[in-house]
């Protein structure tokens, strides 16, 4: 797991995608560089316009805030498309 500290793990953003309950939501899915453990966060689509929160390439999460991943398949996607992102971006770049 890719620990940043004795505290938190850092997790990479791998999927954006839009509530199907909710209209003005997205879905955040940030996963560990092995693809195994994943957290989601929401935001409201109206949080995207101005200066609020931005949406970095990764954030530190604690532990017990970590899913699992059981499906393979999603796991070697999540493990790729953090591997792109960690190729390309700075964990602190808004993306």
């Amino acid at each position: 797991m890719a620990e940043t500290d004795g505290d938190t793990v850092r997790v990479w953003l791998v999927e954006r995608t839009y509530s199907d309950d909710e209209q003005n939501l997205i879905i955040l899915t940030y996963a560990t560089p092995d693809g195994k453990r994943y957290v989601k966060k929401e935001r409201a689509l109206t949080s995207f316009t101005g200066s609020a929160r931005e949406t970095t390439a990764a954030v530190d999460v604690e532990p017990d805030n970590l899913g699992h991943v059981e499906d393979q398949d999603q796991q070697a996607q999540y493990a790729a498309e953090v591997d792109r992102l960690m190729d390309r971006h700075e964990p602190d770049d808004p993306i």
